[in-house]
């Protein structure tokens, strides 16, 4: 139903510049994959953001923060979404479901800001914009 693939939405000069890609038609709403997570406390974070890691873990409630596995940490950014994400923190997973009709070929996107209507800037950018640098997508 999906698969890593190139995404010409990240810096093509990037090492890493992969996205998911749906290959198969996804109809709004539905469940198309499920990510289980490693949990940590928060205060573990300055460790891992001493690592290439800090730019792919997710917030995991109040105190902890979490490594997605499976194709969680791959989605790609975007303020209009074609894809959302619950967590179950009863599974401790991350369920991603289609925000709307995904067509096959489609590389599958999700605000990173946790809501698809949240325009604010994210961590990332604020960090740029404090240190003077430009902006790039």
């Amino acid at each position: 139903m999906i698969e890593v693939k190139t995404s010409t939405l990240t810096d093509k000069d990037a090492e890493f510049n992969r996205g998911v890609f749906a290959t198969e038609d996804i109809k709004k709403g539905q469940l198309f994959h499920i990510a289980p997570v490693i949990p940590y406390p928060n205060v573990e974070h300055i460790l891992i953001e001493e690592t290439v890691l800090s730019d792919y873990v997710y917030e995991y409630g109040k105190n902890h923060s979490a490594v997605v596995l499976g194709y969680g940490m791959l989605f790609n950014h975007s303020f209009e979404p074609n894809a959302v994400y619950d967590i179950d923190f009863s599974t401790h997973t991350f369920k991603y479901y289609a925000y709307k009709d995904i067509n096959a070929g489609e590389e599958i996107l999700i605000n990173y800001n946790g809501d698809v209507d949240d325009k604010e800037p994210l961590w990332f950018m604020k960090d740029e914009k404090d240190t003077t640098k430009t902006e790039t997508k």
